[in-house]
């Protein structure tokens, strides 16, 4: 078969898109969070239901894509939703585009009694895989986090997950928190390895101005570990997991099988990470609005607060619409594409920048090799520091594309 030109590979690209909707409810605000979320309280769940879908075939009739290669349910705690509200929107998915039989469906869940007890419902509604925010199997730790389980609601849901779909839960778990050695946290990690899936995500906690554990930490009620002991830390765990048989993918996310499963359980985080189109309700967006004329990627932000969005819903809640310039574009596929661990291929940054491959771009940097730009084991660590330089390069160049189209 002839090789696909760059045109046809844009094309099939811009027909593919990544479903994430966001349910903004929870039963309480965790210590350490600064999501946009609301503390659910008397929800009318057939509003909410009919919004959704709305919304849904909105973005999908705007973005005139033709398949759906993943849903994702995140939150908030989506596992509060109603599995028919779950079934209802999948089923417009289905119905405005091709989502096909092994199209991965996933939702968070939070590991209570409660959110274990629905796993079932949620299968049925039509969800194939659960993501569980175990955080931590520290009960001491649970409580500083303002979480609602402790760790054995967490493994008992882990394992009722793990009994439905077998190689297909992933679970999510935090380090660099208050007390905690690398010492435990290894301790920890490994016990947790021992009940886990094949697919972890690693997560350091972060504070932040107006986050209620910030002030005990910022005080010196309570000690978290230094950037040094966190650096040590986010290694370690990745040199644990290694040796328990998972491959890193991407900066906080490792999975066992990641060749051989198809789709993979790293397919969500992929596909949005290589800047394929994506709408996300309760959020924001990036995709082509093709409907109605467009020809640029636009990022999109939807109304922040879910009853307002609600009340006004008239077939989407987008607040603001902005056309991503080509500078913008590739900054996007930059910073998302330095996150793999497979990096960026000149395949792949050429859908984006047809003008200028990557040595072009970014010759003067020893490491560009011919076949594409990666981080090194090493670089994962400090792609913080690192990324600052590589969009200046990103800019210079684009700059300098410009000022070379308005001479000609």
């Amino acid at each position: 078969a002839q090789r696909k030109s760059k045109r046809e590979r844009r094309d099939l690209r811009s027909r593919i898109v990544l479903m994430c909707l966001r349910w903004l409810y929870c039963l309480k605000r965790c210590s350490y969070c600064n999501f946009n979320k609301y503390i659910l309280q008397n929800q009318n769940h057939a509003v909410m239901t009919e919004c959704l879908q709305k919304e849904t075939q909105t973005s999908l009739q705007l973005s005139q894509v033709s398949r759906s290669v993943s849903v994702f349910f995140g939150g908030g705690t989506p596992s509060l939703a109603q599995p028919s509200t779950i079934a209802a929107v999948l089923e417009t998915v289905s119905k405005h585009t091709g989502l096909s039989d092994d199209a991965e469906v996933t939702l968070e869940v939070n590991p209570t009694p409660a959110g274990k007890a629905r796993l079932k419902d949620f299968t049925a509604a039509g969800v194939n895989r659960f993501s569980i925010g175990v955080q931590s199997l520290n009960d001491g730790h649970l409580r500083i986090l303002g979480r609602d389980h402790d760790s054995q609601h967490a493994l008992w849901t882990v394992s009722e997950a793990r009994t439905l779909f077998p190689g297909r839960v992933s679970v999510d778990v935090m380090f660099a928190l208050p007390g905690q050695s690398v010492k435990s946290w290894e301790t920890e990690l490994k016990k947790l390895l021992l009940v886990c899936d094949d697919h972890v995500s690693l997560y350091q906690l972060t504070l932040e101005r107006g986050m209620q554990l910030f002030k005990p930490v910022d005080s010196g009620e309570l000690s978290v570990p230094g950037d040094n002991v966190t650096a040590v830390m986010y290694n370690s765990a990745r040199g644990v997991l290694e040796k328990a048989g998972f491959r890193q993918y991407e900066v906080s996310n490792f999975a066992k099988n990641l060749i051989l499963r198809k789709p993979t359980h790293s397919f969500t985080h992929k596909i949005y990470l290589v800047c394929i189109q994506y709408c996300l309700l309760g959020a924001h967006g990036r995709f082509v609005p093709l409907a109605v004329g467009g020809v640029q990627r636009e990022a999109r932000t939807q109304t922040l607060e879910p009853d307002v969005w609600m009340r006004e819903h008239h077939g989407h809640g987008t607040r603001r619409r902005i056309q991503l310039d080509h500078g913008g574009l590739l900054e996007e596929v930059l910073v998302m594409g330095l996150r793999m661990n497979e990096g960026i291929t000149q395949q792949h940054w050429e859908l984006f920048s047809p003008e200028a491959d990557l040595q072009q771009t970014f010759g003067e940097l020893e490491n560009v090799q011919e076949l594409g730009l990666r981080c090194s084991w090493e670089g994962l660590a400090l792609l913080d520091s690192i990324l600052p330089t590589m969009l200046i390069f990103t800019w210079l160049h684009h700059m300098t594309h410009i000022q070379e189209s308005v001479k000609r």
